[in-house]
């Protein structure tokens, strides 16, 4: 057996609706189970999904304040005040100040822009810079992807004489800021139909409103904001992130094209993924490592030797950044095993750098599958600043909202949050926020789930199949890319790929279709599975293009294997070697013969050995916990039948059947060798065994052992005597059978033995062990 790493959550389709799919809008059938899955019911519906357009986008005066917003932003621009964008130091953010910077350049406003230092100045507006923008002249400031929880900031603003307008998505506080105008999707009394939109999006109807008609120049600043910040790709964000990629692919302003040249992605085949892996983290490195101002500058340049410069500083930033956190994460992972696991990891250390300890946060919790939280303390201050990520089951905004007494600054969403506090309130945050997941996390919800949307046959898994499913695109947290789950199928190949020997490839069987598998990081799964097993297996599809070649492909995230498996060590040197992966405990070694003894000193002292016959002193050992190494060969069939019977049936047998004598190979004497030699006897009256049995084996051909073994067979049958090597035949003995004499059926059954146990083919040995375990009683463990 092999357990998945995840609970697997596999939903039902209605086949019915599958098939109206498949006819209506003429899909492959794991296309149209996809629509079915994702809960379309009418194939009108379906098809405004599949060729999503401008028609999905809702008037931006919808949003609560942005009529107001935009009258008192068109009277800045009339009157040429100076006007400040303040913007985020992240991806969302960066793209935010981008799109509203270009939007209000383009109207011929007098504006910048200011991000402030994730370091020196922390999340949100603050006083200082509010200060700065009144000494510079600066009379409308205009937020993006933040401001939400900027209460006091607002009376600053409104003390100075600055009019703040408020643009952001973030979960709103229980105090909304006293702003000229809060534009937020999310506001009790907002009703705009997607309350889902980024930071970018919101920022974009803000531009919609302003040019009066849908920015379609910025949709690729849009794009990359919303998949960068994982909100819901549905309604019209899903035409946002797909118009956007589809724009960015054709035309690209100079840095982005530069930054796509220096991180090797090709326009022609971009996708959310390159979006959200490529694109995303370099911007988010500015901010992370430094100043986000190189991301905004890079995004807004027009000239491209200055934005190749830029786009080679983000890239170097961005290498800088993965070695950083590789570090960081290290030594949190270290604190983790020191404290022990606990409910809610919380975690932090002095100089751990701010900018990347969300990374680390969702490194942790990917690790230990645990809600986490990472600080990065300053011993001056007293403060530290922390980034939280959750898991399903566990809101972190909800629980970290009933600890505001020790958080002066925090935001976020259910599976993720930002946060400021001093550093002596870190133990009673720990302490409560663990008492909240202890009373509301379910405990199925401490596993790890996988959603899974579509069994397949594999018969279903084509290239055409693909490319349909494909066209459900761009995929992200709403829309996810869909994972399939092929249940019980055989493996044709299984084998380590990769330099590393990391990574394992797979072919699967069913009938005449095969299809290939790649697991990545999955290497260890090749001493866990047996090439016989028939393996349950979920991941998503890919089209895989090598030299000309076009083939389906199953991209692994998990595997299981429900039947017992059987693992062919025979023959190998040191069969023992192959299992040394496995947990001591979990190994159980079997033995029939006392002279395997002395071999079984090469085996590690933490493997328990079940000696057979058993003594009375034996616990009896439950074998459906166990990997069952057979050592050696049973005296007969009946004892390997009674060892499953009376220990229970294995998730596991590694065979090795180690013996020193091939009884298979020896020469068993037919009944006409034994009528000759009886014939021979009876003229010759008596044969000296030591002085003439190697020239009879000459001159018969025969083995001297079968000579020496048909002369003990007759003297068991009580047919001769044999006195100091001299076989004499008796008068008028008894008839009898050869079976009679227990020589001759322990040699019988030996070699039978061998036959079956030994010299079998591995398909005809699992056969045996099918029909064993069958009559066994004992269920199967799922360890």
């Amino acid at each position: 057996m092999l357990t998945s790493k995840a609970r697997w959550k596999v939903s039902e389709t209605d086949e019915l609706k599958v098939n109206y799919f498949s006819e209506q809008l003429g899909l492959s059938k794991i296309a149209s189970r996809f629509l079915v899955q994702r809960g379309f019911t009418e194939a009108e519906t379906a098809k405004t999904f599949l060729n999503i357009d401008e028609s999905c986008i809702h008037s931006p005066y919808l949003l609560k304040d942005m009529e107001k917003a935009i009258e008192r932003i068109k009277e800045g621009i009339r009157n040429k005040e100076k006007i400040l964008i303040f913007g985020d130091y992240d991806a969302d953010g960066v793209t935010s100040t981008s799109l509203m910077f270009l939007t209000l350049r383009e109207l011929g406003a007098q504006v910048g822009y200011y991000v402030p230092n994730r370091f020196t100045e922390g999340y949100g507006p603050n006083e200082g810079a509010f200060r700065q923008a009144k000494e510079e002249g600066v009379s409308l400031i205009i937020t993006v992807d933040t401001g939400i929880s900027a209460v006091y900031e607002a009376e600053v603003a409104k003390d100075l004489g600055i009019d703040l307008i408020i643009t952001d998505h973030h979960e709103p506080p229980p105090e909304i800021p006293d702003a000229y105008a809060v534009i937020n999707p999310k506001q009790e009394d907002c009703f705009y139909p997607n309350p889902n939109l980024a930071g970018v999006g919101v920022a974009g109807k803000t531009a919609h409103a302003l040019l009066g008609g849908l920015p379609e120049q910025y949709l690729d600043l849009i794009a990359i904001g919303t998949i960068a910040d994982l909100v819901p790709l549905t309604d019209e964000n899903r035409f946002f992130a797909s118009e956007g990629i589809r724009r960015l692919s054709k035309v690209q302003r100079p840095g982005l094209k530069a930054l796509m040249d220096h991180c090797g992605i090709n326009p022609q085949e971009l996708t959310e993924e390159s979006v959200g892996f490529g694109i995303g983290p370099r911007l988010n490195a500015a901010g992370r490592m430094d100043s986000a101002d190189p991301a905004v500058q890079l995004l807004i340049s027009e000239d491209m030797l200055e934005a190749d410069e830029l786009a080679v500083m983000i890239d170097d930033l961005n290498k800088e950044r993965q070695k950083v956190v590789a570090d960081i994460a290290e030594e949190a992972e270290r604190q983790v095993e020191e404290q022990g696991l606990s409910s809610v990891i919380i975690v932090g250390n002095e100089g751990w750098n701010a900018g990347v300890i969300g990374i680390v946060a969702s490194r942790l919790t990917e690790k230990y599958y645990r809600p986490s939280i990472v600080l990065s303390i300053d011993s001056e201050t007293g403060l530290a600043k922390g980034s939280a990520r959750s898991i399903e089951g566990f809101d972190m905004f909800r629980s970290l909202s009933q600890c505001r007494d020790w958080l002066p600054h925090f935001g976020g969403h259910p599976m993720a949050a930002g946060l400021t506090m001093k550093t002596e309130h870190i133990q009673p945050l720990q302490k409560k926020m663990n008492e909240i997941a202890e009373a509301t996390v379910q405990p199925e919800d401490w596993i790890r789930s996988l959603s899974v949307d579509l069994p397949v046959k594999l018969s279903e898994v084509t290239v055409e199949a693909i490319k349909d499913l494909q066209m459900m695109a761009p995929f992200g947290v709403g829309n996810p890319s869909p994972k399939i789950l092929l249940d019980g199928v055989n493996l044709s190949v299984l084998k380590k790929i990769g330099s590393k020997k990391d990574h394992l490839k797979v072919t699967f069987k069913e009938s005449n279709n095969m299809v290939d598998g790649i697991g990545f990081r999955m290497g260890e799964l090749y001493d866990e599975i047996s090439p016989n097993a028939k393996a349950s297996v979920v991941g998503k599809l890919s089209i895989n293009e090598w030299n000309g070649h076009v083939k389906p492909q199953v991209i692994i995230e998990d595997m299981k294997v429900d039947e017992w498996q059987l693992f062919d060590l025979r023959g190998l040197n040191d069969p023992w070697k192959q299992m040394e992966h496995l947990a001591p405990e979990t190994v159980l070694v079997t033995m029939w013969n006392k002279e395997s003894g002395e071999m079984a000193k090469k085996l590690p002292d933490n493997w328990e050995i079940l000696q057979l016959p058993e003594g009375p002193e034996h616990t009896v050992t439950d074998l459906t916990k166990k990997n069952v190494l057979l050592f050696d060969l049973p005296g007969s069939m009946e004892d390997l039948k009674e060892l499953f019977q009376k220990h229970g049936k294995p998730g596991r047998i590694y065979a090795a059947f180690i013996h020193d004598k091939d009884h298979f190979f020896e020469m068993l004497p037919t009944r006409d060798h034994f009528k000759w030699f009886y014939a021979f006897l009876i003229k010759r009256k008596s044969f000296n065994l030591q002085e003439n049995a190697e020239s009879l084996s000459a001159h018969k051909g025969w083995p001297v052992t079968a000579v020496h073994f048909i002369c003990k067979v007759f003297f068991e049958l009580g047919f001769v005597t044999i006195n100091n090597g001299v076989v004499e035949l008796k008068d008028n003995p008894e008839k009898k059978d050869l079976t009679e004499s227990a020589s001759y059926r322990r040699q019988l059954e030996q070699s039978d033995i061998e036959d079956k146990l030994f010299y079998s083919s591995n398909a005809d040995l699992k056969q045996l062990f099918e029909g064993l375990l069958e009559e066994t009683s004992f269920p199967v463990s799922a360890e």
